[in-house]
């Protein structure tokens, strides 16, 4: 077994985050790939995100930033706005709804098996690389951040990584 790869060629992540909008219709599994490609945050972090965390009722809006438990901030950009707008709108959920469920049952995340097989099979259908997995998300991001000239203590904060060596590896 190889070590989890970014998905680094142009034409296959697009392919990718496209899979489950225009391959194999599915909202649900479509914001999770955008989600962890456009915020770099780990899957246990995505999976735990309930309605509440990334939209404000009150005001009917979704929120520019997200606080997870590591007392970090995460932006959220259009492209992941747009995502899960869609999602939010198929979906009509209540505030303490995890945002990624079973279709059956909305009071329980969907677990981390069942992300990977999504993430997965997508990857399959798409890309070359064999060795992708949730954490390839996470990666992927890193990976064209740093093409784009992201510099390295900028990348270690978004991460939370202690070292400069964490972040390169």
């Amino acid at each position: 077994m190889g070590t989890t790869q970014p998905i680094r060629k142009e034409d296959e992540l697009y392919s990718f985050r496209m899979y489950y909008a225009d391959e194999k219709p599915n909202v649900r599994n479509y914001t999770l790939i955008v989600l962890g490609l456009n915020t770099a945050l780990r899957i246990g972090d995505l999976l735990s995100l309930k309605w509440s965390s990334v939209y404000n009722f009150q005001f009917q809006s979704f929120y520019d930033h997200i606080l997870i438990h590591e007392q970090k901030t995460v932006l959220l950009n259009a492209t992941a706005k747009d995502a899960l707008q869609a999602y939010f709108n198929e979906r009509s959920p209540e505030e303490s709804e995890y945002i990624f469920t079973k279709t059956t049952c909305h009071e329980k995340p969907l677990n981390r098996s069942q992300a990977y097989r999504i993430v997965k099979t997508a990857a399959v259908h798409t890309t070359q690389e064999d060795c992708i997995s949730c954490h390839s998300l996470r990666k992927t991001f890193g990976y064209h951040a740093w093409k784009q000239g992201t510099p390295p203590a900028l990348l270690m904060d978004i991460y939370n990584h202690s070292s400069y060596r964490i972040t390169q590896h």
